[in-house]
């Protein structure tokens, strides 16, 4: 801990923005801020940038630095070249299969979250948080494409009944 943040004098030597510049300190000035952008002493507010937050695990280059910026990112843009398919797909009217393809897109990042130790961008979070967000969202748009009228692929039945027992 500083002296500063103590209540002491500042370890530097700077003067505290609370004094005037022959040194004695003014009442009406506020304390200032520690330097770091820590929080004001005697406030409860959280500061307004963050300047320790983490890059997540696995968040480093897929490729060496050197590499061009395309090859650093393959697994991001991997995943965002078949969601874009699959969107396109949907597009010129093939919506099943491209709404499957862009919840295997999300499948396939869970995948690359867990098998490779960088993945770039496509690291936003914790690994665990990762594969766990693509992968539901991925199984559950893959489960809808499969049920969507008409002629659907998949039938479930006790989802059916609840829809028919709320829709009465």
């Amino acid at each position: 801990m500083s002296a500063e943040a103590s209540g002491g004098t500042p370890v530097n030597g700077s003067r505290d923005a609370a004094q005037d510049p022959s040194g004695a300190a003014s009442e009406s000035a506020p304390e200032a801020a520690p330097e770091g952008g820590g929080r004001r002493r005697g406030t409860r507010r959280f500061p307004l940038w963050t300047r320790d937050t983490a890059r997540p695990e696995g968040g480093g280059r897929a490729a060496p630095g050197d590499a061009p910026a395309p090859a650093r990112q393959w697994p991001l843009i991997s995943v965002l070249s078949v969601t874009g398919l699959g969107l396109l797909l949907t597009a010129f009217d093939v919506f099943r299969i491209g709404t499957m393809l862009v919840g295997l897109a999300l499948i396939g990042g869970a995948v690359l979250r867990w098998a490779l130790p960088g993945v770039g961008m496509l690291a936003v979070r914790s690994r665990f948080t990762d594969m766990v967000t693509y992968g539901l969202l991925g199984l559950v748009i893959v489960l809808l494409a499969m049920m969507a009228q008409p002629d659907p692929w998949l039938r479930i039945p006790f989802l059916q009944d609840t829809l028919h027992f709320t829709v009465r």
